[in-house]
């Protein structure tokens, strides 16, 4: 349940976690990371649309020569390829005679999240242990994901997917559609990135690991170290209490429970773009509120010490 990128890295123990995972199941349900069957149904979803300009500009990049937009810093070339989807490819769909491991991606996941390839400890934590494919998690989940991992960084705390998770509780469905992280009230301190994350299920590719990039995607046995496919059984997360983190994951979500007023979930996750992540950091914190900018100044030099 660690987290390893630029600004902090350590390692778990993956049997530990998947021990703990499965304790946190309600109403009997597991978290097989089993590959489902092809065809899985989908909820239908109708909504109008009213883009914003980045999104009605993504909606035309899987009409573009190649995914060089993504190969400039979101993934290197040894380790994954980028390929276009078929008319008959859903992100649904299991890999039944597949010769080769891959899985999909929403183009927003690189464009608006900034998802960097391959991922780290701390995502492929959260997609275990919450049992769903990186296409499952709702995008408006992996700005929480994303929002929460800058922030500990930067406060030089370890994220960890239960400390992330405490914050959360999730309802899966059924049939199965996508998977969002449901905000704790009175506890949660991001907010949302969007409230209505629109037009993302129409750009998607796959993504093929290279013989370079097992060791980051797979486990030694040749098992996927999170579900490549859409699984029936998404974890069923409610009320999780502080008797059941660890002692570093209760270190972190005390830590956070001291910030008073709502963190700015999209200002976060635009700091992966910044040249200046701590002075971004420190203006989006000034204008969601100075008791959160006095506390978070506090806090670095604190930890720091």
């Amino acid at each position: 349940m660690s987290s390893s990128d630029s600004m902090s890295t350590s390692s778990s123990s993956e049997s530990t976690e998947s021990e703990r995972s499965k304790d946190r199941q309600l109403d009997g349900e597991g978290t097989s990371s089993g590959i489902v069957t092809s065809g899985m149904p989908m909820e239908v979803v109708r909504e109008v649309r009213e883009d914003p300009p980045e999104e009605l500009e993504e909606s035309n990049w899987s009409a573009k020569d190649g995914y060089g937009w993504a190969a400039a810093d979101g993934f290197s070339g040894d380790i994954v390829s980028l390929e276009r989807v078929s008319a008959i490819d859903r992100v649904c769909y299991g890999q039944e005679g597949a010769t080769e491991n891959f899985f999909y991606t929403y183009m927003c996941h690189f464009s608006q999240l900034h998802v960097r390839l391959p991922l780290d400890d701390f995502t492929i934590g959260v997609l275990r242990t919450l049992n769903v494919a990186p296409t499952q998690l709702h995008p408006n989940s992996w700005a929480y994901l994303q929002a929460f991992r800058i922030l500990c960084q930067s406060l030089y705390l370890e994220p960890t997917p239960y400390a992330f998770l405490y914050f959360y509780d999730t309802r899966p469905r059924r049939p199965a559609t996508w998977l969002s992280l449901i905000s704790r009230p009175s506890i949660s301190r991001l907010d949302a990135f969007s409230q209505s994350f629109k037009h993302f299920k129409d750009g998607y590719f796959k993504v093929v690991v290279k013989e370079g990039g097992k060791a980051y995607f797979l486990n030694a046995d040749g098992s996927a170290k999170f579900p490549f496919s859409w699984t029936n059984n998404p974890s069923r997360y409610k009320d999780m209490g502080m008797d059941e983190l660890s002692a570093g994951d209760k270190d972190v979500v005390e830590t956070l429970l001291k910030f008073v007023d709502k963190l700015p979930t999209k200002g976060l996750v635009r700091v992966y773009n910044s040249m200046h992540p701590i002075i971004d950091i420190e203006g989006h914190m000034a204008q969601s509120g100075k008791k959160n900018l006095a506390l978070f100044q506090t806090l670095r030099k604190e930890m720091a010490a």
